[in-house]
């Protein structure tokens, strides 16, 4: 037994109501967004905003008094793109709801969205839950310098 169609167009209009809903809930919250990352060698902290703006610089423990410029800048970038990657992560978990088919009404597609097109191939690739380590190997900036990242 078929549901009438004009029990189906209101289960549709609510479920649409529900997901405007959460769209804009969802909108403010990542208006409000904000992640700051470590880099490895600890001398830097980035802070992005929630279009990935670099918001924030801190040097830490006056390491940069005894870095190279090229070191510092390097640090600078680590964690600057860091922090960018972890917010353009928390940006597709936070829209991933909406990529999905309704469950209750077939007919109501989610969305499709080419992350690696709009964030570039490193959004999609295994996130280990602190993307300002790389599980203890040294970043490619410090092969770079002949340096093996050890204190």
């Amino acid at each position: 037994m078929t549901e009438p169609l004009e029990k189906r167009l209101e289960k549709a209009m609510a479920e649409l109501q529900a997901a405007q809903e959460a769209v804009a809930r969802t909108e403010r919250e990542l208006r409000q967004a904000s992640f700051a990352v470590l880099s490895s060698d600890r001398a830097v902290r980035a802070t992005v905003g929630p279009q990935g703006e670099l918001s924030g610089i801190e040097f830490l423990d006056s390491k940069y008094r005894d870095m190279s410029p090229q070191e510092l800048a390097a640090s600078v970038l680590e964690a600057a793109n860091a922090a960018r990657l972890k917010m353009n992560r928390h940006v597709m978990k936070a829209m991933a709801p909406f990529t999905e088919p309704s469950s209750g009404i077939p007919e109501l597609k989610g969305f499709e969205l080419d992350w690696e097109r709009i964030f570039g191939p490193e959004v999609l690739r295994d996130d280990d839950g602190d993307t300002s380590r790389d599980s203890g190997a040294a970043p490619a900036w410090r092969d770079a310098l002949g340096e093996d990242g050890e204190d």
